[in-house]
């Protein structure tokens, strides 16, 4: 049996922080999570690996030893080191399902796989894939202020559980936030969640049955297909055109599946960072009305949208006021995804409704980081916070979108504004990022964006961690140009 073929580690560096012995470990076992390397597969020998890499035969004994004690390779006698089969008992939390893998042309990746490696640690520049911004955007000093200011009140207030509907002052901020985009929203009417996340989650399990539909756009964001379709539900994807959903889509879908929710992005839609015209959201409204299903609004990027004046954008809870309309918003995009404060608004029977349901979910979510959003919001810091990133993001949005189209990517709508660009690649992106995740990138192809999750050419791209030299390379190669 011939050696696997490792490809060459281009993060493998010295001073990083972390021993070269451990990052081969991570780069090797992660590879064999996402079944780029196979179980039975021939590791190369000491010296070739020592080669290839640059390390000593030291480092890379010491390393397959490790790579021995986790239970992803193993010795034979004689014959060198062999990839280990993983099953569920010696692949712990990262372990596959019991039923074989898909054939690799078929279906080797999945929204899982995009979910994990994008919490993998690795440098911002090298993940255009990824769905937020790097975190040397943020501001760190900001956080860590209001966190200090928080650790100073009484210790009783920092050890009990919060308050179920969430912190009082942080509603009483929100209520004056969403005043500005013109909803009316008292503070008993907003439920704080763990994130939009939570919030999504809370909002179907009250609303929906097992066997209900739930329709979303698509392309959407990808999570909710999977955390949908885990209750019973049935996800029925709505074509997202430049301008909103295409209308007679789903006045057909409605007709014809009931649904109890459509998901919708109005603002900064994600994967095209396109927005909602006036015109069809009254026709959104109106279908939703005639027949009879909710309208779930993900606001999530709302704070990264510059205003009308740079791409018109309506709200649907500004023009139903939380009748028909649950809006949900939240800082981790914008803020800290690490604080995970989100929040529900909507009517005050719904609230206490979505209240008990997150009571019976979680108790309460973190006062802690809820005083801390509060303070930054609060202080009068957050605006000009989020001035900054729309600014760094308009810096480097026009420079990505030459940048695309030199490499020979197609873009259909050029957006003035959000993180993310929906590019068309001509070939199977699938494949792409497959051949990407081996050169260290991590790409986002557009299958994982539609509930039918079919083969697409298109892939979502973050300008924000898109700015490496390498990742267009790696694309200018792989596309030809």
């Amino acid at each position: 049996m011939t050696n696997t073929s490792i490809p060459a580690m281009g993060l493998l560096t010295r001073g990083s922080g972390e021993t070269l012995i451990d990052q081969i470990v991570r780069s090797v076992s992660n590879r064999i999570d996402d079944k780029l390397l196979r179980s039975g597969a021939r590791m190369p020998s000491i010296r070739q690996f020592a080669a290839t890499h640059g390390v000593s035969c030291f480092t890379v004994v010491a390393s397959y030893d490790k790579l021995v004690a986790k239970g992803y390779v193993e010795s034979r006698r004689g014959a060198g080191f062999f990839v280990r089969e993983r099953s569920p008992l010696n692949a712990g939390e990262r372990s596959a399902p019991d039923a074989a893998p898909a054939p690799l042309e078929t279906k080797p990746l999945d929204v899982v796989w995009l979910i994990r490696n994008m919490f993998r640690p690795a440098p911002s520049q090298r993940v255009p894939g990824s769905g937020v911004l790097p975190s040397e955007w943020l501001d760190g000093p900001m956080i860590a202020n209001a966190l200090r200011a928080v650790s100073r009140q009484s210790a009783a207030l920092l050890l009990n559980y919060g308050m179920p509907q969430g912190f009082l002052p942080l509603r009483q901020q929100l209520q004056l936030k969403l005043a500005e985009l013109e909803i009316d929203a008292a503070p008993e009417q907003f439920v704080t969640t763990v994130g939009v996340t939570q919030a999504l989650d809370l909002v179907a399990r009250e609303f929906t049955r097992p066997g209900d539909t739930i329709l979303v756009d698509d392309p959407a964001w990808f999570l909710m297909f999977g955390a949908f379709a885990a209750m019973g539900l049935k996800v029925v994807g709505i074509a997202r055109l430049p301008d909103g959903p295409d209308l007679a889509q789903l006045a057909a879908m409605a007709a014809l599946h009931k649904p109890k929710l459509y998901v919708i992005n109005s603002v900064l839609h994600n994967p095209t960072s396109t927005s909602l015209s006036a015109a069809k959201a009254f026709q959104v409204l109106r279908i939703a009305e005639e027949h009879g299903f909710t309208i779930v609004e993900d606001d999530i990027y709302c704070d990264l949208h510059p205003g009308s004046a740079v791409q018109p954008a309506t709200r649907m809870a500004a023009l139903d006021q939380l009748k028909r309309v649950i809006y949900l918003g939240g800082f981790s995009k914008s803020l800290a995804a690490n604080l995970r404060v989100g929040f529900i608004a909507t009517s005050p029977e719904w609230a206490q409704r979505l209240c008990d349901r997150k009571m019976l979910a979680t108790l309460t979510t973190s006062d802690i980081g809820e005083r801390v959003v509060y303070k930054v919001l609060s202080e009068g810091l957050y605006r000009k916070h989020a001035d900054r990133l729309r600014a760094r993001l308009d810096a480097v949005r026009a420079r990505t979108v030459r940048q695309m189209e030199k490499v020979g990517l197609r873009i259909d709508v050029a957006p003035p504004a959000g993180m993310f660009i929906w590019a068309d690649t001509g070939v199977d992106t699938i494949s792409l990022a497959e051949r990407a995740m081996s050169a260290g990138l991590l790409l986002a192809p557009g299958a994982l964006f539609s509930p039918s999750q079919l083969p697409s050419t298109r892939m979502r791209m973050n300008v924000s961690t898109s700015q490496e030299p390498g990742v267009w390379e790696f694309l200018a190669k792989e596309l030809g140009r």
